[in-house]
């Protein structure tokens, strides 16, 4: 039986966060483990994006499942709720619960090995220049005439980019092809067509 079926047995089929059937994937709690097993967890699709911090906490959403999660048997399922409700921790319900909490000093240690919980919960997407959330894919349109270093090239104003790419570890930039040429752009100096 491979990981994702041992996994789906454990959980029953759901997210062991939010008990959702839909969209189930494997997220791995890490740092690491003796097995794959012990460090993985099923969740679905919006239990994941915001874990990976690539979609803004959904304060109700992690209201409703929290409280219940936590109370898992299984250690990375306790790791992953005690990092949400850290990162929720100036709700009072979030507070509440962490006080109630109990994890073991091993996997306390394991839920603070990532730093997670000295973060606020407020999430870094890409934006552009009016606050609209980009995505890998997008297309936008230069809102100043910008030089591109190391060539004679100049983007002017108002020039579509289409299909764009999301610097992975900087929000304030992002990838794009102007005349041929694979350039980076501050999200500053963009707007989302059609937003």
């Amino acid at each position: 039986m491979n990981l994702k079926a041992r996994l789906e047995q454990r959980a029953q089929g759901k997210c062991e966060l939010c008990e959702s059937t839909e969209a189930i994937s494997i997220y791995e709690v890490g740092p690491d483990s003796a097995t794959k097993e012990e460090i993985a967890i099923l969740v679905c699709n919006k239990c994941l994006a915001q874990l990976q911090k690539k979609e803004s906490l959904d304060k109700k959403h992690w209201a409703d499942c929290l409280p219940r999660s936590m109370w898992s048997e299984v250690p990375a399922v306790q790791v992953a709720s005690w990092r949400m409700l850290n990162r929720l921790r100036h709700e009072s319900w979030a507070m509440e619960a962490l006080d109630m909490m109990y994890l073991d000093d091993e996997t306390l240690e394991w839920a603070k090995a990532e730093g997670d919980h000295v973060h606020e919960g407020e999430v870094d997407l890409h934006k552009d220049s009016n606050g609209n959330v980009l995505q890998n894919g997008d297309t936008v349109v230069l809102v100043k005439s910008l030089d591109v270093k190391g060539s004679t090239l100049t983007a002017k104003l108002g020039t579509v980019v289409k299909n764009i790419r999301l610097v992975e570890n900087n929000t304030e930039q992002i990838e794009g092809k102007i005349e041929g040429q694979t350039i980076v752009i501050l999200t500053k100096y963009v707007r989302k067509q059609g937003a």
